[in-house]
């Protein structure tokens, strides 16, 4: 059985950076594409970035492009969210989750293509 467990969560200025990890295990983490979704109250969960199973490919939402960095460590079966220049607006709880077999390119933005899912770690970031 997949698992995936975030961490790195936690409460930072405006301006301020926080590392996300995803340690995963079961599986064959090094096959599958990884991706980072948020979601925050009252709004829907939405696309934050996705790395291509052999990392040679990222993808991000236009809100992030620029501040954060997703990374993989095959070896380590963990998936990284490097989140710089923080704002109040990136307030919300963050989930990794591994994509389907056949998610590949910028079918890794779409919330459907995935398959397993952490229980998220909330990020909250003051004004």
């Amino acid at each position: 059985q997949v698992q995936l467990v975030e961490s790195g969560g936690g409460l930072v200025q405006a301006g301020g950076s926080l590392r996300l990890s995803c340690a995963a295990s079961g599986g064959t983490f090094s096959s599958y594409g990884m991706g980072w979704f948020r979601q925050a109250p009252g709004k829907e969960r939405e696309f934050v970035a996705a790395i291509s199973w052999t990392g040679d490919f990222t993808y991000y939402s236009d809100s992030v492009k620029g501040r954060f960095t997703i990374s993989r460590d095959n070896a380590k079966n963990t998936v990284y969210l490097q989140m710089n220049s923080l704002k109040p607006e990136d307030t919300a709880v963050y989930y990794c989750a591994r994509a389907h077999w056949t998610a590949r390119g910028s079918r890794l933005r779409i919330g459907d293509e995935y398959e397993y899912w952490g229980q998220g770690t909330q990020v909250t970031v003051s004004s």
